[in-house]
């Protein structure tokens, strides 16, 4: 159970003093401060007007409600010591994309099923799987996610008249062409001033949290000279005061099979977020977090999100960051961000209500080039040309098609390509052109066939690497591209780790080709994991157990037995 044992327990045991809750204090409050307009901006990104009006709850309130409830329950209950969670960037397109096809019941039954999944997923021990998906994908739909993010700002920032934008990308930008005559110079200013402003203060005064700043400014300025400014309260109404009451989403069992997809992209989204978050906390405290364990809390964390009407959570790096820059010493910290958050929307909900929707679309252009990894982009473009496929397949299909598609595609051809380098690095060759690839190499083999006689009538060929369906087929072509059979046929296996179904499945086919032909098959060398699956599979009787040998000496001399034993036939 020490693997599930949550940091923040782990924090109290090692001894919690009033020097250590200072800075967790300052850290928190901070970081809340900081979360404020961040929760808002994703609430109003992440959910349309129409799902809102019909759920009764404002997109702003939604982010608010996710950044208190999962954002405590991710601290309290996860494997970081300083990670921060609640409603992030990586979430707004996916979840925008269910909610307009299912409303916000369908949505919170997606986040629910995920929720579930994500803590199968940590119970089942997956936390250390998630470091198997390719950075290129990774990089792929995180900047494909950004560029979406950056584009469906347009009409909050510009002050466009015109209704919700269609969620697909070019018919999206269609209707930004059309409306362009509409936008408001008032709102125009309000958002460049606030977009300014930020990437101001991050360059001379990093330590101030620009978007709050942003927000405050704005605010006044547009209530002062009563700008025609679309603010939240114009829209939403303002925030509610408080926490709504707890309640289950409405479950149709009907839909589950249907929300299947979404809740998996949910699912994975949430966990491979939450680790690298976790892992970048990491590198900056040098702790180490549980993975399994934060996998479960973030489980948790979306469950009771969407009873309390949030939407999906996950780590949030730039949050945590800030968190761990601000002096945050255990997860004692993220509770406060959630503690600062809620006062704030007891005491100060009449106030956020001044905030400019262009101010909010600012700090979400903010977000995306911070999520669009520019840097690391480039950068897999100068990498092998398959990486480059990669990167530009899920990049392309996460803007132009949809998530779910561009990871699940992302990952096969990803799959593809590295079942491709294994094949290409897996190779069987004949002895006596390589073996360890170069003369002095071969010099130093002690096992090595040049030091050895070979008989006529024998040939020897070697499998180098792990002998799986993507090298099975170079198998079965070996003896058609000999001029005559040979009598004996000696496959080394001493640098094959591990053999699958299909490479099985060959080896049998070859055995039977080798007796059709008149040749013995000698087997040389066979690691433990080959020889488990020859044992279960029966085919250590077919090819005989005499016929499989330890080395190389081995082989050969049943080589010369099988070859003395012919010769005697024909006497």
């Amino acid at each position: 159970m020490h693997r599930f044992l949550p940091k923040s327990i782990v924090c109290f045991r090692e001894g919690y003093d009033r020097s250590t809750f200072t800075h967790d204090l300052l850290a928190g409050i901070t970081v809340g401060i900081i979360a404020l307009p961040l929760a808002m901006a994703f609430g109003i990104a992440s959910i349309p007007e129409d799902v809102a009006r019909e759920a009764g709850v404002s997109p702003p309130a939604m982010g608010l409600y996710t950044a208190v409830v999962a954002g405590f329950l991710i601290s309290a209950l996860g494997g970081s010591r300083v990670q921060i969670g609640g409603p992030t960037g990586a979430f707004i397109v996916i979840v925008s994309a269910i909610a307009t096809k299912h409303g916000y019941a369908g949505l919170a039954t997606a986040t629910l099923m995920a929720g579930v999944m994500i803590i199968i997923m940590g119970i089942a021990r997956f936390g250390g799987m998630i470091k198997f998906i390719p950075y290129p994908v990774t990089t792929g739909f995180t900047s494909g996610i950004a560029v979406i993010i950056f584009c469906s700002q347009m009409k909050d920032f510009f002050g466009l008249a015109m209704g919700q934008p269609p969620g697909e990308f070019v018919d999206k930008w269609r209707e930004f062409v059309e409306h362009a005559a509409s936008w408001s110079g008032a709102t125009t200013a309000v958002g460049a001033g606030s977009l300014t402003l930020i990437i101001l203060l991050r360059r001379i005064a990093p330590r101030i949290p620009g978007a709050i700043v942003a927000v405050i400014f704005a605010s006044l300025i547009v209530w002062m000279l009563k700008l025609p400014v679309e603010t939240i309260g114009t829209k939403f109404g303002g925030i509610p005061r408080g926490l709504p009451v707890p309640r289950l989403p409405p479950l149709d069992f009907s839909r589950i099979r249907e929300l299947l997809p979404d809740a998996a992209t949910i699912a994975m989204l949430a966990a491979i977020e939450s680790l690298l978050s976790a892992v970048v906390a990491d590198g900056m405290t040098g702790g180490r977090h549980k993975a399994d364990c934060e996998l479960v809390a973030q489980g948790v964390a979306n469950v009771a999100s969407v009873v309390f009407g949030g939407i999906p959570a996950t780590g949030a790096i730039a949050r945590t960051t800030v968190n761990v820059k601000s002096g945050a010493k255990t997860p004692v910290s993220g509770m406060i961000h959630a503690i600062t958050l809620l006062l704030i929307m007891l005491l100060f909900a009449p106030l956020a209500k001044l905030t400019p929707l262009a101010t909010l679309a600012a700090i979400l252009m903010i977000v995306a080039w911070n999520m669009s990894e520019i840097g690391h982009f480039r950068a897999i473009l100068r990498a092998p040309r398959s990486d480059v496929a990669v990167l530009l397949t899920t990049f392309g299909l996460t803007v132009f098609a949809d998530l779910t598609i561009a990871v699940g595609f992302g990952m096969v051809l990803a799959s593809l390509l590295f079942m491709k380098r294994m094949a290409d690095v897996a190779n069987i060759a004949a002895i006596k052109d390589e073996i360890s690839g170069d003369a002095e190499d071969e010099g130093q083999d002690a096992f090595s066939i040049a030091k050895r006689d070979v008989p006529a009538g024998v040939e020897v060929y070697e499998i180098n690497g792990p002998f799986f369906f993507g090298v099975a087929d170079r198998l079965k072509d070996t003896l058609a591209q000999m001029e005559r059979p040979p009598k004996v046929f000696i496959l080394r296996m001493r640098r094959v780790p591990a053999i699958d179904a299909s490479g099985l499945h060959a080896l049998k086919e070859f055995h039977d080709k080798c007796r059709r032909q008149g040749t013995t098959l000698v087997l040389s060398g066979v690691h433990a994991q080959p020889l488990f699956a020859f044992t279960r599979a029966g085919f250590d009787q077919v090819v005989g157990k005499e016929n499989m040998r330890g080395d190389i000496d081995g082989a050969l001399e049943r080589a010369k037995e099988l070859l003395a034993a012919v010769a005697a036939m024909h006497s």
